[in-house]
Formats: structure tokens, sequence, C-alpha cells
């Protein structure tokens, strides 16, 4: 899938949620609710690492669940930080389960052929999927358009510069999301924003809105 073709995609998802929830969601709990929209449940367990680093995440189709890993909570991050990771944690998961599971064979087991069982194995941030560098960006860029599609952005930057690093947490705040997440959105994703490599010097990009 093109960018254009999963940031509508996510767009789409978010609007249909927010429909449900007349508008009323909490940012910190924006994740969760999208997945209850899909029926997806979210458990704790001990997740082990996967031979390269810890795993935060994985999802099981068939039991139709996101697994966080329960060591998030040792992580050394404020509250803040801990409830935008982990709401970027399940919005990857999220990512997966919209861009790269075939819920029709998901939903009729008998039917799957020998080439499809790999869907059912649980789909980890890394490992025991093909193409995984392609495949795991597409699940954090659907992440970034979820959790910060770009009618929400425009909404928060309202009365805010982008070159002020207060008016930028501020805006990672409000939207429920963590400081890196929101630069890497407006940065890369986006283009509305410039920082050079070794400075903390935010310079407006040639995409940024009026």
């Amino acid at each position: 899938m093109s960018k254009e073709e999963i940031e509508r995609l996510a767009t789409e998802l978010r609007m249909s949620v927010e429909e449900k929830h007349k508008n009323c969601l909490k940012p910190k709990y924006v994740a969760d609710a999208i997945a209850k929209f899909l029926d997806l449940e979210i458990d704790w367990d001990d997740i082990p690492d996967d031979g390269k680093r810890k795993v935060a995440a994985m999802i099981l189709p068939l039991e139709k669940q996101i697994i966080l890993n329960e060591d998030i909570h040792e992580l050394e991050l404020t509250e803040e930080q801990k409830d935008g990771f982990i709401q970027s944690t399940i919005a990857h998961e999220i990512g997966h389960w919209m861009l790269h599971i075939n819920h029709d064979a998901v939903g009729n087991i008998e039917g799957v052929n020998d080439g499809s069982k790999e869907i059912f194995e649980p789909s980890l941030s890394r490992g025991i999927v093909r193409n995984l560098d392609k495949i795991e960006w597409q699940a954090q860029y659907f992440a970034g358009c979820l959790l910060m599609p770009k009618y929400k952005l425009e909404e928060a930057r309202k009365g805010r510069d982008l070159t002020n690093w207060k008016h930028l947490y501020a805006m990672a705040d409000e939207l429920g999301v963590t400081i890196s997440n929101l630069i890497y959105r407006l940065q890369i994703d986006l283009k509305w924003i410039d920082i050079p490599k070794d400075s903390k010097k935010i310079y407006l990009d040639k995409a940024a809105p009026n």
C-alpha cells in the first residue's frame, strides 16, 4: 500500500471511532478505544525477547488479542511518556491488524491453505513475518496517522508556534503521544518542521501549513 492509502485508511478508522464517541475520546485512551471498536482485546503478559531486543507487544489474530509486555511498566519514563508509548504500541499492533492480516481467513480457519498459515502466528514487533522492514514501517506509519491525523494536528497547532519546543510539548500532551513521536510525524512524515542534526533549533519546512 502507498503512504496515501495507509493514511486514508487510518484517518477513516479514527473518524469512525470519533463519531461513535461523539468526539469525546480521551487522548491517553485513543488507541484503546480504537482497539475496542475493532473488537480487539488488550492484555498484559510476559513476552520473551526475540533474540535481538525486547519485544514491546504482539498481536494474536485468531484470539483477536493485542498483548503488551509487562516490562513496559518498568521503563524509566514519566507517566505521560509511558502513556504515550503504550498508545503508540497499541496503535502499531492495530496497524498490523488492518494492513497485514487476512481477516477472511481468521474468520474461516477451515478454508485457509498452507500458504496463509503465517497469519496465525503472533505478529511480533520484530521477526516471524516476511519483508520485516517494510511491514514494520507500514505498521508504524499507520500508528502515526491514527494517533496524529492531519486534521487533529491542524486543530492542535492553532495559536501555537511549531518552532517553539514548549508549544510542541503542549501539542504532544493534547494528542496523548510522546514528543519523539510527534517530532517524527511533523518532521519525517509531513515535512512541516526541520531540525538539523545535532541541533535543537526548529525551522519550518517547505510543507509547513500557513
